[in-house]
């Protein structure tokens, strides 16, 4: 495409350059605007559907202002008892915590696979010598 952005403009931070950026929403009690920059829809939404489980936050939402810049907008309103702040490095905490177990469980399935799959290779050998083949 013409009008893109080079490929590594979308996830290279510029000098001076901000990951996340939060600002206060004067309009909603509770509520801050948190800016990610150089991420997509993946983060966005896997930070909105977990801070969606936490019982203090009343909204979580989020969106991309526009397709060919890469960063997206999340609004968090908490119920008040933790700031907005607070539930989303909850939720990143909660996040890596759950993307370790899931990295862990699937090398030990891999790993277990690997093992029984290798065992049924040596029977086919086994079978193959004893049919003579």
């Amino acid at each position: 495409m013409a009008n893109a952005p080079d490929r590594f403009e979308l996830f290279l931070l510029g000098d001076g350059e901000k990951k996340v950026t939060e600002e206060a929403d004067t309009r909603i009690p509770s509520s801050s605007i948190f800016t990610f920059n150089k991420e997509d829809h993946t983060l966005g939404n896997l930070l909105r559907s977990r801070l969606l489980q936490s019982p203090h936050v009343k909204f979580a939402g989020y969106k991309v202002p526009h397709p060919l810049v890469s960063k997206f907008e999340l609004r968090v309103q908490t119920d008040g008892t933790l700031s907005p702040r607070a539930a989303l490095m909850q939720c990143c905490k909660d996040l890596v915590n759950d993307l370790s177990i899931l990295s862990r469980e699937f090398t030990k399935e891999f790993e277990l696979r690997k093992m029984v799959g290798d065992g049924a290779k040596a029977d086919e050998k086994k079978d193959d010598k004893r049919a003579g083949k």
